[in-house]
């Protein structure tokens, strides 16, 4: 019998994860299956989905224990659990809700009605695409957007936000006609997955030789050390965004008008892929498997190492050969021809 009445959406926890959800977020609230669709979004993350068609339908979430009062409220008839944290899966089931779908990872596979195992080999599970395993998801509950797991991803930015982020360039020299890049040298995952920032350097310092794009590093909160270091690293003038008010909704309109990203395996590079800005994404710890490259994108890893992928925040052996190895030759190489063709 097709599910309908009240759905209820649990988001991803990470900036990348909820960016590669899009589609499926975008057909549920447009399909008109549901009479009616929340999004629940950390609160931190509400702006990754603002300024556009999702934006009435989000719920912020403030923290893990005001998830089962929102639900005890909403009383949803259907929840659809994007997020593969064991808690979200736990806090559906206490709150009542009656059909509740996700991935059967672990013990969480107790508290679900409908369940999607994750790929596996001779028992084991192995690395396949988030975007594949969020769309089968989806269809448990009716939920198929045009292009299955291959749905280009989509964000939007308003004009006043664009204008903001323009307004914050100029003050920090960006001329009024200059172009600029993106790098995005840090990812809160963990150092493990982080460029060294003498790299990042080197490829802004060789892109504006060849192009004259300024370099642009951004960061979140926190991350300024590492932005600073790419700073120093940098024989042409950069410009870095640790001086002022960073956010998400700004972090969208500064990729958004980029020519190009370059950045660690982390939120920025989704972001890229949403507004069609290409994007080099330099990847260590994790399986590339996982978060194959967008069009007009490239993947570049050091293969053949024994150690990669560990899938851990530092590196357990001490010496990043993962990163550190990886050459920024090939990363310029790489955007070359991304913004040549």
């Amino acid at each position: 019998m097709p599910f309908s009445g009240h759905l209820w959406i649990r988001a991803p926890n990470w900036v990348g994860d909820l960016v590669m959800a899009t589609p499926i977020l975008r057909e549920a609230c447009a399909s008109g299956r549901y009479e009616r669709v929340s999004i629940g979004v950390r609160t931190h993350l509400c702006e990754i989905l603002a300024e556009g068609p999702l934006e009435e339908n989000l719920t912020p979430i403030p923290s893990s224990k005001d998830e089962v009062g929102l639900l005890s409220e909403l009383r949803p008839d259907v929840a659809l659990l994007l997020s593969n944290s064991p808690g979200a899966a736990w806090r559906t089931f206490r709150a009542g809700v009656s059909v509740r779908a996700g991935a059967a990872i672990g013990s969480r596979r107790w508290f679900l009605t409908h369940r999607v195992a994750p790929a596996t080999r001779d028992g084991r599970r192995f690395p396949a695409p988030t975007r594949d395993l969020m769309t089968r998801l989806a269809a448990t509950v009716g939920i198929e957007p045009e292009g299955g797991s291959e749905a280009r991803l989509r964000l939007d930015v308003g004009p006043a936000t664009r204008d903001t982020a323009r307004s914050v360039l100029r003050e920090l020299g960006l001329g009024a006609d200059e172009k600029y890049c993106v790098s995005a040298p840090s990812a809160a995952f963990g150092a493990a997955k982080a460029w060294p920032p003498a790299h990042h350097a080197w490829v802004l310092d060789a892109l504006h030789e060849r192009f004259g794009w300024r370099g642009v590093l951004c960061g979140a909160p926190g991350e300024e050390p590492v932005l600073a270091a790419v700073a120093k690293a940098a024989r042409h003038p950069v410009i870095d965004l640790s001086s002022t008010k960073r956010t998400l909704s700004l972090l969208k309109a500064w990729i958004a008008e980029a020519q190009l990203v370059v950045s660690s395996d982390s939120g920025p590079r989704w972001v890229a892929g949403a507004f069609d800005v290409p994007c080099v994404c330099l990847i260590g710890p994790n399986y590339p498997e996982l978060t194959p490259p967008l069009p007009g994108s490239a993947l570049l890893r050091v293969e053949d190492l024994e150690c990669s992928p560990c899938i851990q925040r530092t590196c357990p052996l001490g010496h990043h050969r993962c990163m550190e190895e990886l050459a920024p030759e090939r990363a310029l190489a790489a955007a070359i021809e991304l913004v040549s063709t």
